[in-house]
């Protein structure tokens, strides 16, 4: 692969991207980031894209670079006159959606960490086109290794409230549920982690990719077991790996990669692990997880009104639990829609929005 656009560049994902990107001497032909624009200008410096696009015109003029596209058309404009066969799609949320749509349309190669594009809209994506950059379905396929399984499994840390007492969580703050026990990501994710809706998307993620509904996922305190394969003999393989997308997106970017990218595992370090049960008295919105594995064109539903509940409860609009309390009311009221083709999604969509706001 000789170049890449970069969709996301100055999240987590994005700035893992071009660590590997520039290892591998793999060239960026266009960058898309939101509104950290000094970062931004960081990464132009270095690696010298010929296009970039921000999410606000108001923006345009700070960055440092003479062809500045805008806002979700400049994306969609950007991905279509790209000459490079890879995009890398680390947005967050629901406006990752049309740019994975616009690249799979084209035949291009989608290294997706957007986690909402397969949730919203698995049925109608090519999957021949789809490579995952996420720890959990990066282990799942690297275990799975074509031999036929029977059950799959991902793991959880558990958030930032999996040790606070339950009578305590009703008074959770939009800062609280930020501190992450294990790690620091963006605002959603983390969120997103504390409530386990994140777990419920990545189980729609791994129908999608893997083509089952045989699938769970269970807490592992330490997120050293990313992900776990039952197999037909009845042997079960586990997944260790230190907390980095770098390996997930070397693969991504390489196809396979011979050498070291993370520090191995160090197996008396760690010590015991512990497997616990994810329920849903902490995590209410476990409780349909079994009905959403089995009708997932519902992810339209629950991502929509997820979406809107994080807003709310960031502006203290709504508890800790009124989050779930949203998503689950949305999804009863939802529960008979299905989408034909992407129109539908977007129609339903923005329904479920209206409707939970």
């Amino acid at each position: 692969m000789s170049s890449i656009v970069l969709l996301g560049s100055t999240g987590s994902i994005g700035v893992n991207t071009l660590i590997i990107a520039q290892r591998y001497n793999i060239s960026i032909e266009a960058l898309v980031a939101g509104a950290n624009i000094e970062l931004l200008n960081r990464q132009i410096a270095i690696h010298k894209p010929k296009v970039v696009a921000i999410a606000h015109a108001s923006d345009r003029h700070k960055v440092n670079h003479s062809h500045v596209l805008c806002g979700d058309e400049g994306i969609l404009t950007l991905i279509e006159n790209a000459k490079s066969t890879t995009i890398v799609n680390a947005l967050v949320g629901y406006a990752g959606l049309a740019p994975t749509l616009k690249a799979t349309s084209m035949g291009k190669r989608v290294a997706l960490a957007n986690k909402e594009s397969l949730v919203v809209a698995g049925e109608f994506i090519d999957m021949s086109l789809i490579t995952p950059i996420d720890s959990e379905h990066f282990g799942l396929w690297y275990l799975m290794n074509e031999r036929p399984f029977s059950k799959l499994y991902i793991t959880a840390s558990g958030g930032a409230f999996r040790d606070w007492e339950l009578s305590k969580m009703k008074d959770a703050t939009f800062s609280d549920a930020l501190k992450h026990p294990n790690w620091s990501m963006g605002n959603k994710i983390t969120i997103d982690s504390a409530t386990m809706i994140n777990k419920l998307f990545e189980l729609l993620e791994a129908k999608w990719l893997f083509n089952t509904s045989n699938i769970d996922a269970i807490i592992e305190k330490k997120s050293i077991i990313h992900a776990l394969c039952e197999f037909n003999d009845g042997s079960t393989t586990a997944h260790f790996a230190g907390v980095d997308m770098k390996l997930p997106i070397a693969f991504a970017l390489r196809g396979e990669v011979q050498e070291n990218i993370l520090p191995s595992t160090d197996l008396l370090a760690m010590g015991s692990l512990e497997f616990l049960p994810i329920e849903a008295e902490r995590y209410p919105i476990w409780s349909i997880k079994e009905d959403i594995l089995l009708n997932p064109h519902l992810g339209v539903v629950i991502n929509a009104a997820n979406e809107v509940a994080i807003e709310a409860f960031q502006k203290e609009q709504c508890s800790f639990f009124g989050m779930s309390d949203m998503i689950l009311n949305a999804y009863k009221k939802f529960n008979k829609v299905k989408a034909s083709n992407i129109a539908d999604i977007i129609q339903i969509d923005k329904e479920v929005r209206a409707y939970v706001q």
